[in-house]
């Protein structure tokens, strides 16, 4: 099972490393035109994962992936953990003091610890190892733990079409160069891949869609409980 994983992440091109990190911080800062319409639209991903603590602002989250912290505008709830290896992301945000603890890894996180809820938006498409992390959230949940998972309908022609048409045309004008590339560098699991992951790992499980269903939307969101522990364990071998 999950065979191919850790994939491998395609390398990138000399032309698209020396502008790499410039592009990366500003795309996910909303600098440009492009990726600030592009956030506006990813608001349905925030709203849906922050949906569970509209009322409750006491349920322990562990975000994975927490960037520069922009799902705290949607939701207040603690303790909050999170998982980010890029420091310079968050480093400046002003919701950094409402984090508790601070992981570049979710191997750095001790199995002792256990969460009301496991969060993660626009993340799980980038994960080489999604497969393990899924199995290790499914060991940190607590019994009645949820984990809520917004992605890009990866892999279908309608999520490509956003790209090509806003991002990757303001790309093409600054630099140059193919956005399809930078993509298949950074998307390497699809949202039909995530999906199966998911639903591996858990035994009751919720998708809603932004657009017409699985295959033709922009945005998917799930919403995953019952963990299976024993196959998690399994997988883990733990």
């Amino acid at each position: 099972m999950f065979e191919n994983y850790p994939k491998t992440r395609p390398p990138l091109p000399p032309d698209f490393e020396r502008i790499y990190n410039e592009h990366y911080k500003s795309n996910r800062e909303g600098e440009t035109t492009g990726a600030s319409l592009a956030q506006k639209m990813e608001s349905w991903l925030h709203k849906k994962v922050a949906n569970d603590v509209k009322k409750e602002t006491n349920k322990s989250t562990l975000e994975i992936g927490a960037g520069t912290l922009n799902q705290l505008e949607y939701e207040k709830t603690e303790p909050y953990d999170i998982i980010e290896p890029f420091t310079e992301l968050y480093i400046n945000s002003p919701y950094k003091k409402h984090i508790r603890h601070i992981y570049k890894d979710i191997d750095e996180i001790p199995l002792a610890t256990k969460y009301d809820r496991i969060t993660s938006v626009a993340t799980f498409e980038h994960i080489l190892d999604l497969p393990k992390v899924v199995a290790k959230s499914a060991l940190l949940l607590k019994e009645n733990g949820v984990l809520r998972v917004a992605i890009p309908n990866e892999g279908t022609i309608l999520w490509k079409l956003g790209w090509k048409l806003t991002t990757g045309l303001e790309f093409k004008l600054k630099y140059g160069l193919d956005y399809e590339i930078l993509m298949k560098h950074e998307h390497v699991n699809t949202a039909d891949e995530i999906e199966k992951i998911l639903y591996h790992f858990f035994k009751k499980y919720r998708c809603s869609c932004f657009g017409l269903g699985k295959k033709l939307a922009f945005y998917r969101f799930y919403e995953c409980l019952e963990q299976d522990i024993e196959l998690a364990e399994k997988y883990l071998n733990i």
